[in-house]
């Protein structure tokens, strides 16, 4: 089944409107990949059944290939041995042709100062079970590493690309919830432009009894909240919240205030 070209051109303002988590190569000395884009009229057909990752990955192909001095190479590279997959290159790309080998990341994380030690590690999965810093770790330690692999060298020269010769880039965006009592957090090391919304836990939901709510899906997760939805009440809110907090599972949630106000937060089980 396809997506709708206005849920998709939707998703993907969305995902424009994200903007990079650090600037430069302030964090882990991973450099940040820049690019100016604006958003345009998106014309490609998605799969709905893609998971976020693989839909975000889409949206920068369609990015890149918009841009003036941009060639992409190669895509979603899969290096193995023995018939075994070690890895994946997400895009191979030339700029103003100087090579670059791009990883491609698009999270959601909250703020808990319970958890680690730096503002790095604060950040946590919705759910608690990845982190900011697992995720760059990886890329660190895993991911870019590949490049250099022997098992990659045979695919490099396929393409007449030298690793050594290439450029490691990230393309990493996030979207940063903050607790809702902690909503004036400054951050320091990490792109305050970020933080788009707030989360609650299950004490201060009665906080919000005169709100309204909408559980959107997870590709809409990108969209900016609008209020051409059907909101729910809070009565219906906590029923679906319940089914949630069942699986212990912290949904995204649209919040729309009595004076017309909308947020974008999380709602998390811990």
């Amino acid at each position: 089944m396809k997506l709708l070209t206005k849920q998709i051109q939707q998703h993907f303002d969305g995902f424009l409107q994200t903007p990079c988590l650090w600037k430069n190569n302030s964090v882990f000395d991973l450099l940040q990949f820049k690019i100016e884009s604006k958003s345009k009229a998106i014309n490609i057909e998605i799969d709905e059944n893609l998971r976020l990752g693989k839909y975000i990955e889409r949206f920068v192909s369609f990015e890149l290939q918009q841009e003036n001095g941009i060639e992409i190479i190669s895509e979603n590279i899969q290096i193995q041995q023995d018939k075994i997959t070690l890895g994946e290159l997400d895009c191979i790309l030339l700029k103003d042709k100087k090579p670059i080998h791009l990883e491609v990341v698009y999270k959601f994380y909250l703020y808990d100062d319970t958890v680690g030690e730096t503002e790095i590690e604060h950040f946590i999965g919705p759910n608690r079970k990845d982190s900011l810093v697992e995720k760059l770790t990886k890329l660190k330690e895993k991911q870019l590493p590949l490049l250099y692999s022997h098992q990659c060298k045979t695919y490099l020269e396929s393409i007449n690309l030298d690793a050594q010769k290439t450029e490691q880039q990230v393309y990493f965006k996030a979207q940063l919830f903050v607790p809702f009592a902690s909503q004036m957090l400054k951050l320091s090391t990490l792109n305050q432009d970020c933080i788009v919304g707030f989360y609650i836990n299950q004490q201060e939901i009665n906080l919000f009894k005169d709100c309204k709510f909408y559980f959107p899906n997870k590709k809409d997760w990108l969209v900016i909240p609008h209020s051409n939805i059907d909101w729910s009440n809070f009565d219906e809110f906590q029923l679906e919240f319940n089914t949630y907090l069942e699986r212990k599972s912290s949904p995204m949630c649209w919040m729309k205030k009595p004076n017309g106000e909308i947020f974008k937060i999380f709602v998390v089980w811990w």
